[in-house]
């Protein structure tokens, strides 16, 4: 039982530290949503986190790896929209983009928590829209789970749910925030 009791304590102090840690870096980052590229990276040295300079998405996988130099750093669990096989061809087709991309913005007052825009629709994406007479769609990001939630937390964590976002754990997404920058390519795999 004292066992049980410790890990239970060891878990609640882990939590509230990830949460002030989370806390801190929101508030942080509504202050960076206006710093320059110089100024953010500077701020993510002083974190004593590496800076990736790509990222690579494995949709079928459902892993997502940030890169520097060719060497992965951190490999992240995520889930998808809804209807996660094949691109996204379509607004409101619940679909995933495949392609290059590149980090566009960051947005810290998200209904999720935290928000990375990824910049589909790219030059492709739009010119196959046109064929197709439909429209692209956009707001693609990665992010954290709801702000509000509607479901269990499990659910989040285990079911593709997002409307075509790709989405992680907040305490990933924590790490992802300080280890990216705007500019950074995101290349998404089927």
């Amino acid at each position: 039982m004292r066992v049980l009791s410790k890990i239970n304590s060891v878990h609640n102090l882990l939590r509230w530290s990830a949460a002030a840690i989370a806390l801190a870096l929101v508030l942080s980052a509504r202050a960076d949503e206006d710093m320059s590229v110089e100024a953010s990276s500077n701020r993510h040295q002083e974190a004593g986190l590496p800076v990736a300079d790509s990222i690579v998405v494995h949709k079928s996988a459902r892993h997502m790896e940030l890169i520097r130099r060719g060497q992965v750093l951190r490999t992240y669990k995520i889930q998808l929209g809804l209807r996660p096989s094949g691109p996204k061809e379509e607004e409101g087709d619940f679909r995933t983009p495949e392609g290059r991309y590149m980090l566009a913005r960051r947005n810290a007052r998200s209904d999720y928590f935290l928000s990375i825009e990824i910049s589909y629709p790219n030059d492709a994406d739009v010119v196959r829209a046109k064929h197709l007479k439909v429209k692209p769609g956009g707001s693609i990001m990665i992010h954290g789970s709801p702000n509000v939630p509607r479901k269990a937390s499990d659910y989040y964590a285990h079911v593709d749910w997002t409307d075509g976002c790709i989405a992680v754990s907040n305490s990933d997404m924590v790490e992802i925030w300080l280890m990216t920058q705007p500019g950074t390519p995101i290349e998404i795999f089927p």
